[in-house]
């Protein structure tokens, strides 16, 4: 049984992971701490703690998930590793690849698991989606087509304040990149062909959409943003077919039943979870049972993507 402690309350946490640890094998959500008491009591674990240095001193905790703003995780990832904790870290792990590859370097000085918690990876549409594809039903890959896009009333949100590590491409743009590396073998070649952005008036992009050319074989188009109309797509062209998301958000289906298209063919999936995938995989592999998990280098590889597509230059 691993016993998880939660830093942060919020929306994620008391929506999606705590209920998926309640539901998980071999799990226990066994302590909270967050801003508010009263939140962290919410989430129904067996203790809650007043500040994350007390959940940190807990022997009793084995792993910690961390919910917080962008901007606080290499903070406090270093310090839950260094703590003697295993850690499930919300996406995205870090501002840029530098400080990614600084929190995996302190997981392995101190032998504990670093995952990032992009729980859509989980999913078993989306295992089989990358099967499909590496298995060469469709041929070899030739174009990835993703968007992200959703309006919101965000109002004192942390996504909207850069020095937080707001913005759609961090917020949004972070799935789309882990797909890029799932389907191509870590897209170890990737090339920017044009990047259009928006920017708000707090300093962060509102709409980043992007193409490249990855591996020098395959392009891809991946649209991010805050203000465009609600839109998850997810279709994957090859040299003998197509691929793509039917029923069920292309990237966080979640509690609903989902399907995907191979060519001709829909392949219906049953209500699943993957907080609760993830959590059970997390689990067992902390205990040396298998599972699966996000692995660093895909983190890592990700993290460099995101940081060469802020930085580089509007086509405009």
């Amino acid at each position: 049984m691993i016993n998880w402690g939660f830093l942060g309350a919020g929306f994620v946490a008391s929506r999606g992971m705590a209920p998926a640890v309640h539901a998980s094998r071999g799990a226990a959500l066994y302590a909270v701490a967050s801003r508010d008491e009263q939140r962290s009591a919410s989430l129904e674990p067996k203790r809650v703690h007043a500040t994350y240095d007390d959940l940190l001193a807990d022997e009793t905790v084995d792993a910690v998930y961390i919910s917080l703003a962008n901007n606080q995780h290499r903070e406090w990832v270093t310090k839950s590793l260094e703590a003697g904790k295993h850690v499930l870290c919300e996406k995205p792990l870090g501002l840029n690849a530098s400080e990614v590859a600084a929190m995996f370097d302190v997981a392995e000085k101190n032998d504990r698991r670093l995952v990032e918690a992009v729980w859509g990876r989980w999913h078993p549409r989306f295992v089989r989606l990358v099967d499909a594809v590496t298995s060469g039903e469709i041929g070899a890959i030739e174009h990835i087509e993703t968007a992200f896009t959703f309006t919101s009333e965000m109002t004192e949100n942390y996504r909207l304040n850069p020095l937080m590590g707001g913005g759609a491409l961090l917020d949004v743009g972070c799935y789309q990149a882990h797909a890029w590396v799932a389907l191509t073998d870590g897209a170890p070649d990737l090339a920017i062909a044009k990047l259009e952005r928006t920017v708000g008036p707090t300093g962060v992009d509102l709409t980043t959409d992007v193409s490249v050319r990855i591996n020098q074989t395959i392009t891809a188009h991946a649209v991010s943003s805050f203000t465009l109309a609600s839109q998850q797509q997810f279709i994957i062209h090859g040299s003998q077919g197509h691929i793509r998301t039917a029923v069920g958000e292309s990237f966080t289906t979640w509690n609903e039943p989902s399907s995907l298209v191979i060519n001709d063919r829909t392949e219906e999936f049953p209500t699943a979870n993957a907080f609760v995938e993830m959590v059970e995989q997390v689990s067992d592999v902390i205990n040396g049972a298998g599972g699966w998990v996000v692995s660093s280098a895909d983190s890592l590889r990700v993290a460099a993507i995101l940081e060469t597509i802020a930085q580089f230059p509007d086509s405009r």
